[in-house]
């Protein structure tokens, strides 16, 4: 079992950064892939970055390449999206989520989630 809970959200301007960080319990979180994953109203929930239980590869979503970071730290059950350069379309509710293996791009194949943190930016 994982438990997870996300921090970070917030207001920010267009072109601002934000952090969010993401909370895991379990002795087991080195063997799970964690993914970053959001929702704006209206429109389905789709996957923003993900990472491998080692930390070692990285995957993310063509919207955020080049501007979001996700990284672990497994010592501290912790897993962590690093946004800049922040867009209007941005705005969305963040989930963090846990599977045990492989990273997916699909949320169906997540079977830990967190409550979600409200990110907003204001152009």
């Amino acid at each position: 079992q994982v438990q997870l809970v996300e921090s970070g959200g917030g207001l920010v301007q267009a072109g601002g950064s934000l952090r969010l960080s993401c909370a895991a319990s379990g002795r087991t979180f080195s063997s799970y892939a964690m993914g970053w994953f959001r929702q704006a109203p209206g429109k389905e929930r789709e996957f923003v970055a993900g990472i491998r239980w080692s930390g070692g590869s990285t995957y993310y979503a063509d919207s955020v390449k080049g501007r979001f970071t996700i990284s672990r730290d497994n010592a501290k059950n912790t897993v962590d999206l690093q946004m800049n350069s922040l867009k209007a379309e941005d705005t969305a509710n963040y989930y963090c989520a846990a599977r045990f293996g492989m990273v997916f791009t699909t949320s169906q194949e997540y079977n830990y989630w967190g409550q979600g943190t409200q990110v907003t930016v204001s152009s």
